[in-house]
């Protein structure tokens, strides 16, 4: 009760103005818990209690006090009973607007991921997941299938799927699962191999290596994506990176469109988004590939409803330093300026002053920042980004969600190695939302 009951009782009945708490109020507390009970556990209380996966049963039968749904269920489930009950002073009109107040008092509000999950709500996409037989996927898998974020295709041994479904009592049924080796799968695969060989038969590949090739389930996965099946793929989480993006350039490749391919990571801090790109396939951009990288993320950034303003990162500011890497990043801020005049770019500067408004007025009144933060940094080559982005996500309190892979003809994302489940999750709805843009969606 002190921990669960009370203080969400007392915030539902204070927000209402109830004239008293009574039996009804403390009975919608008491449903709403136990119905909370029974959801999928949230990522970070199995995180907290240093267990794999709880479940509702002998060892789970209340929400854990760290819970963070207990604030937005119970104190409107309190809330309304009073209303329904005729104790309420001052009804709520807008329920999630309430939710919303709720999460904020308690820290818990993200604009970001609310936004994303709208978007992804309004119309769920087929994500094929490359990594079927690893519990994260399929954790990953059980919450967006529950949120009705996406509608999740696995890839794997069906027996051992279905093992690990089972020894931890996740909710996946009817999920679609399709064994890549299986026999079944044969026909599919001769008629994958040959669309393969085709796209690479004249860069050393052989009918009978694409044949081998899509036995691997990063290949078959990718395959699905590219002949209409699925919407978007996630893979990576149990292989590193370039070994996951080459059969995506293989198979579905570069969008004409887009002069480079790019990998940004989004750092969502209780100050808003940070953006940074590109974090994971260009070694030493060109200054091509620089504006492309920069008119890429500008574009992501846009998705997001946020106007974007860019800082091209250096060792030096406009120009204090000469070199071959800063006369890059210069020649390729003209371009910017002259060919988007719109776009809020500026560069090259030091990352203290592309953070740090004071700093950057007093000395550089001229940039073109006006004096304010830096929301999304173009880093000058690949070392510098990977190093940056991996400091941020050891030391810094927030979420990282990446990276995300821009630039490819359809939606590929590949996942950091070892992600969790919540990047897990985050990258789905990535993939959700990029698959929005193909016009045949």
């Amino acid at each position: 009760n002190n921990v669960l009951g009370f203080p969400y009782i007392f915030r539902g009945a204070l927000d209402v103005r109830a004239t008293e708490i009574n039996e009804a109020m403390k009975l919608a507390a008491s449903k709403a818990l136990a119905e909370l009970a029974k959801e999928p556990v949230p990522e970070e209380v199995n995180l907290a209690f240093k267990v794999q996966n709880l479940s509702f049963g002998r060892e789970y039968i209340i929400p854990k006090p760290t819970d963070p749904r207990l604030i937005e269920i119970v104190a409107p489930a309190v809330a309304k009973a009073a209303m329904d009950s005729g104790v309420a002073k001052k009804p709520i009109k807008n329920w999630e607007t309430y939710k919303e107040e709720l999460r904020k008092r308690l820290g818990l509000s993200n604009p970001l991921m609310r936004q994303m999950k709208a978007t992804c709500k309004r119309s769920p996409k087929r994500i094929v997941l490359a990594d079927g037989q690893s519990f994260k996927t399929l954790k990953a898998a059980e919450i967006v299938l529950n949120e009705g974020l996406a509608i999740p295709i696995l890839i794997g041994d069906k027996k051992v799927i279905k093992t690990i479904i089972a020894d931890n009592e996740l909710e996946l049924n009817g999920i679609e699962i399709i064994d890549n080796k299986s026999d079944k799968e044969k026909a599919r695969r001769q008629k994958f191999a040959k669309i393969l060989w085709e796209k690479q038969k004249r860069k050393g590949m052989t009918l009978t290596s694409a044949q081998d090739q899509l036995l691997h389930r990063n290949y078959f996965a990718t395959m699905l994506v590219e002949t209409g099946y699925a919407d978007g793929v996630i893979k990576g989480l149990t292989r590193n990176y370039p070994d996951s993006i080459k059969p995506s350039l293989q198979i579905i490749g570069k969008n004409p469109n887009c002069k480079v391919v790019s990998g940004m990571y989004i750092l969502n801090t209780k100050k808003g988004p940070l953006f940074m790109s590109d974090c994971t396939v260009n070694k030493e951009p060109t200054v091509d590939e620089l504006i492309g990288i920069t008119l890429q993320t500008a574009e992501e950034v846009k998705r997001f409803k946020i106007t974007p303003r860019i800082a091209m990162l250096s060792y030096s500011n406009f120009g204090s330093v000469s070199g071959e890497l800063n006369t890059r990043l210069k020649k390729a801020v003209e371009i910017l300026h002259r060919d988007y005049p719109d776009l809020i770019v500026d560069g090259e500067m030091q990352a203290s002053v592309a953070l740090d408004p004071v700093l950057q007025k007093e000395n550089f009144p001229f940039c073109k920042l006006n004096g304010e933060v830096a929301n999304t940094l173009i880093f000058p080559n690949l070392a510098s980004a990977n190093i940056a982005h991996k400091l941020l996500y050891e030391k810094i309190e927030g979420d990282i969600i990446g990276p995300v892979l821009k630039g490819m003809n359809k939606p590929v994302q590949i996942l950091r190695m070892g992600s969790s489940v919540n990047e897990i999750v985050n990258m789905i709805m990535i993939a959700v939302m990029h698959a929005h843009d193909d016009p045949k969606n």
